[in-house]
């Protein structure tokens, strides 16, 4: 995976010309047929290249075998796909927001809670209470109107909302040594 300060990614798969489903053998194929485009001995002879694309061709040739080396074995293809899903999430989110940083809203019964944080278009992205404890995490509420966080082992820190309104997206950080304030 290549990242540019630009922030265009170019996978594995974009140098294989094959998608991110894409099985064993079609990666192995299309790994041989960009071999033959992009190595510097088969290609002077299979293909006219101009002599300027010739410091390219290498680099291609580099990108092609690296492209093989992790997508052509299923355990470091594995560990690719995880980083590139996180890679791709990372673009995906307008802001970080901590659940601290969250506004509360109170429902009567004092036991459902919405955590809302604005967004540029005026409406809110929201998670409730429920929500929270459904995804795994304890939420503890104090005689000092305070809320404390607790995360049943391995569950990630983060979670992607959506605005009710738009397309944006934030990611909420949620720190289990936090106390919200209502």
């Amino acid at each position: 995976m290549t990242l540019h300060a630009q922030s265009t990614l170019e996978t594995y798969y974009d140098i294989l010309h094959v998608k991110d489903d894409a099985s064993f053998d079609e990666i192995r194929q299309s790994y041989r047929l960009s071999l033959l485009q992009s190595h510097p001995d088969k290609v002077h002879k299979s293909f006219e290249i101009p002599t300027s694309g010739e410091v390219n061709l290498e680099d291609r040739f580099m990108k092609v075998q690296k492209a093989w080396e992790t997508l052509g074995d299923s355990r470091s293809r594995a560990l690719y796909d995880d980083k590139l899903r996180s890679l791709r999430c990372d673009e995906l989110v307008a802001d970080d927001v901590a659940l601290e940083d969250m506004m509360v809203d109170e429902d009567n019964n004092r036991k459902d809670l919405d955590f809302c944080y604005q967004c540029r278009c005026g409406d809110y992205f929201v998670i409730s209470w429920p929500e929270l404890e459904e995804m795994g995490y304890e939420l503890c509420r104090d005689p000092e109107d305070e809320i404390s966080v607790r995360a049943v082992e391995g569950l990630p820190g983060s979670v992607i909302l959506p605005c009710c309104s738009c397309s944006l997206k934030i990611r909420l950080l949620i720190n289990t040594d936090s106390r919200i304030k209502l």
